[in-house]
């Protein structure tokens, strides 16, 4: 079982670096003229830390973590497993809302501005934040 929370944590480092990677790109695309060597080169980027990376870690993440659920080594008769469920949730969520940026670039339909991009780069880092306290820390 070590190796599957081995393999759980690395999967979640890759899933959280694409998760900060990709709206920075998308702060640089969303300046590149559309059309663009520039703005193809971003959506080849784009695409592949998306599929290539990001969704692979995502899936792996959740495919360890149940692993670990279904084994037992989660006590959920406390209340921390609970809230780093939701807050993966919402990660997870985040990522599908990351994949319609993805999409509105591809089409050379984004209206986003670049500071939009800039602080919703800020969300996984966040949620990250309260997973870690919760699976280190336990407060409750």
């Amino acid at each position: 079982m070590e190796w599957v929370k081995a393999l759980h944590v690395i999967s979640v480092i890759a899933w959280m670096a694409g998760s900060l990677y990709l709206p920075r790109l998308f702060v640089y695309h969303s300046v590149a003229e559309k059309g663009s060597v520039q703005s193809e080169t971003f959506k080849v980027m784009e695409r592949r830390l998306y599929r290539g990376i990001m969704t692979p870690a995502m899936i792996a993440s959740w495919t360890f973590g149940l692993i670990m659920v279904f084994n037992g080594m989660v006590d959920w008769s406390s209340g921390w497993p609970w809230v780093k469920a939701v807050f993966v949730i919402a990660l997870s969520g985040y990522h599908g809302w990351m994949g319609g940026f993805l999409r509105a670039f591809r089409e050379d339909r984004n209206v986003k501005p670049q500071k939009f991009f800039r602080m919703i780069n800020e969300v996984p880092t966040l949620l990250m934040i309260v997973i870690v306290i919760m699976v280190i820390v336990k407060p409750f």
